[in-house]
């Protein structure tokens, strides 16, 4: 596997790097990042060949955006892709303290959803502002669905389907204004739905494609690479728990993922392949898949990261996760399996 290889979004004239860098991180998630480290881990993904990176106005209360932009400022435009997301107006507020939604230290600004026509320009163009960009290559819906909203689902879903918000995704990508349209989402069921009221080009599923769960396989994985949209790994390592931490979904592991995770370390163990490694690479077997994208909180655990997703490993242990009922039989495997 390697972090250099460019892989095109089939519907549009774009390509991802096969690894790049979430950049959540970059914003302080749990934990705080210095201005100089996040720069170095910026600086890091350049040097080992990463050229995608994703970011949003949520990661810190708008200061992923900020620091990402003042990274990548003065590398040539057209050499990287860049994602960031609508679905939220970051509003001023003094009330922001440390520890907000888990933003260790974030920038004084409360989100405020909005999925409508005029809040997605407006989100947009705040971005631009935010990153220092003429434009962004893709531009993601961030967190809609029935469990991120509960009931307000239909609110937030008639914001986009009747008031505008799809529209106004497509409007920019028609002008130019990005290339490509997407969901940036938690849940796929979500996905599977607006891929038929809009004539979306991929969508960023964090957590719901990986070694540990593979129910969006049948569903909506296959379908996508039928109709050639692009999906994008988001939390490869489900919140952590195929790293080696306890958390899952953002929070502490329930008794039944803890015990699937360590019969799959076991079997990884067995084949002498970090579980780690395996997280990377499993679901970069399937076709509809163009890029991975975990974080990182310094330059170290980055370069851990690729070196994770390049190491080779033995055919013979997608067979015994397959064989053992640990992955889904049905599954793409990565070469060699």
């Amino acid at each position: 596997m390697h972090v250099t290889e460019l892989r095109p979004l089939p519907r549009r004239a774009l390509s991802l790097s096969s690894l790049g860098l979430g950049c959540a991180q970059l914003g302080g998630l749990y934990q705080a990042v210095s201005e100089a480290e996040a720069l170095a881990i910026v600086d890091t993904a350049w040097e080992l060949g990463i050229r995608y990176f994703d970011t949003a106005p949520y990661y810190g209360y708008t200061l992923s955006e900020h620091r990402l932009g003042a990274a990548l400022r003065g590398r040539p435009r057209d050499s990287y892709t860049i994602s960031t997301k609508v679905g939220r107006l970051m509003l001023p507020d003094p009330g922001v303290r440390p520890g907000d939604s888990g933003w260790a230290r974030p920038l004084p600004f409360r989100p405020h959803f909005d999925y409508s026509y005029d809040g997605i320009k407006r989100s947009h163009e705040d971005s631009l502002q935010r990153l220092g960009m003429d434009r962004v290559d893709i531009l993601y819906v961030h967190d809609i669905g029935r469990v991120t909203h509960g009931a307000r689902h239909a609110h937030y879903w008639e914001q986009l389907v009747q008031g505008g918000g799809f529209r106004a995704l497509t409007q920019l990508r028609d002008e130019g204004s990005v290339g490509a349209i997407g969901l940036g989402v938690n849940e796929w069921e979500v996905v599977a739905e607006a891929i038929d009221v809009c004539d979306l080009d991929c969508a960023l599923l964090a957590g719901r494609y990986t070694l540990l769960e593979q129910a969006s396989l049948a569903p909506l994985l296959d379908v996508c690479a039928e109709r050639g949209i692009g999906i994008v790994i988001g939390g490869p390592f489900n919140s952590g728990i195929l790293a080696g931490n306890r958390k899952f979904n953002y929070e502490e592991a329930p008794a039944e993922i803890v015990a699937r995770v360590d019969a799959i370390a076991a079997v990884c163990a067995a084949a002498g392949a970090p579980i780690q490694a395996a997280a990377l690479q499993f679901p970069m077997a399937h076709p509809a898949v163009v890029s991975c994208i975990p974080g990182a909180q310094s330059p170290a655990q980055l370069r851990q990261n690729a070196a994770w997703f390049a190491q080779p490993l033995p055919a013979a242990l997608w067979q015994a996760l397959a064989r053992d009922g640990l992955i889904d039989r049905r599954a793409p495997l990565p070469p060699g399996a």
